[in-house]
């Protein structure tokens, strides 16, 4: 709900997350509205030169979703039909829709059971001749070994596109996610620490992808809206290529301008939650919270724990432990491979992301959580392990 201009959480219940949204963005989104410009322009620009700048990348493409930058990314590869892409099954199931949309085939690849990413180990286990691109989530903001990943696609001379929906503000290697990728997707939903609603981004260092992605975002036109407008004088755009409706407005963007402000806050805010939960549940045994890698930092965009063979209730019945508490909490990572959309889609054996699947769940996080709220969440959890 909305209360003085602020998203907050109901009082009772405490919400899974809840965007950092208040009065600075409504004065943006309103400043555009006035402006008279509300679809993609001036303030578009803006957005995709700040934002590559923080994640260390040339250029940015502003694009409706992270979808549909996944999508534009794979296409400036040259990704079609008969082609396979190696994807984590331990994703949201956009990852993998993303390869279906060019004509390709995902193929699903296992995971490492400390940070639920691709390794170079599991990626290999799939891949084969066909193989025309790696898809390397890092999963609820946890960094990927992106470094080891980019050493052995060029070994494979396979691309490598970075799904980093979750990561804004994770960084591995002492730089931000994003840095050096060859091209790399984000993710403005509500559920990411960065929101503009709805709305994504491609990052690439190469100019001519960049130019190419702008184009299609908007129907393959040579010219966009913006520049026609600017040009003062008649302008007739021609259509190079089938393209598709993929753009962000600016007023999405303008939000997206004052949250960009807010990022390392928000960070730093998440991190210190995380590491006052793992505190807290260290001595309940069977659960395995989420950890940073030895390499990198992650944003805590979810906060999950695993739960040991031993624990005494399963994890479907923790949730609803946890729901009649008046706790929101959420299953851990899907597995896309287990979703009817994907039978019998190749896949390598997957036991790993079965178990992380089968037994984890995300607990409430968000930059407004109170230390009483989160003494709520770990009394629940403790009260399940004890007493059933």
């Amino acid at each position: 709900m909305v209360a003085g201009g602020a998203v907050t959480a109901d009082v009772g219940r405490i919400p899974v997350m809840v965007p950092w949204l208040g009065e600075e963005e409504a004065q943006a989104a309103a400043d555009a509205v006035r402006s008279g410009w509300v679809a993609q322009g001036p303030r578009v620009a803006e957005f995709e030169r700040a934002f590559a700048a923080r994640v260390g990348a040339g250029h940015g493409v502003a694009v409706s979703s992270c979808t549909t930058a996944l999508h534009l990314a794979l296409t400036v590869l040259g990704v079609g039909a008969g082609d396979e892409v190696v994807v984590p099954s331990l994703s949201f199931v956009a990852t993998a829709n993303a390869v279906r949309y060019t004509g390709a085939v995902p193929v699903f690849a296992d995971v490492d059971p400390r940070t639920a990413n691709l390794t170079p180990q599991t990626v290999d286990a799939v891949r084969t001749p066909r193989t025309r691109a790696v898809l390397l989530v890092h999963q609820g903001g946890v960094p990927a070994d992106a470094d080891g990943m980019r050493a052995a696609c060029a070994r494979w001379g396979v691309p490598l596109v970075e799904d980093a929906a979750c990561a804004v503000g994770t960084s591995a290697g002492g730089r931000p996610v994003g840095s050096g990728a060859l091209l790399a997707a984000w993710s403005f939903h509500p559920r990411k620490l960065l929101t503009t609603g709805e709305g994504g981004m491609v990052t690439t260092d190469d100019a001519q992808w960049a130019a190419r992605m702008r184009r299609l975002r908007e129907h393959g036109m040579n010219v966009s809206a913006a520049e026609r407008h600017a040009a003062g004088k008649p302008v007739l755009e021609a259509y190079l290529e089938t393209g598709f409706n993929y753009r962000m407005t600016d007023i999405q963007a303008a939000v997206g301008l004052v949250q960009l402000g807010k990022l390392s806050e928000m960070v730093a805010r998440r991190r210190e939650l995380a590491a006052r939960y793992e505190k807290l549940l260290a001595d309940i045994p069977g659960l395995e919270p989420v950890r940073d890698p030895a390499y990198g930092e992650g944003n805590f965009q979810s906060y999950w724990v695993l739960l040991g063979e031993d624990f005494p209730v399963g994890r479907d019945e923790l949730l609803a432990v946890l729901s009649d508490a008046g706790i929101s909490a959420r299953r851990g990572i899907m597995a896309a491979h287990l979703e009817p959309a994907y039978a019998g889609h190749p896949a390598g054996p997957l036991p790993v992301t079965e178990l992380i699947s089968g037994r984890s769940l995300i607990l409430p996080l968000f930059h407004t959580m109170t230390e009483a709220q989160q003494d709520r969440v770990v009394d629940a959890l403790r009260d399940a392990a004890v007493t059933r």
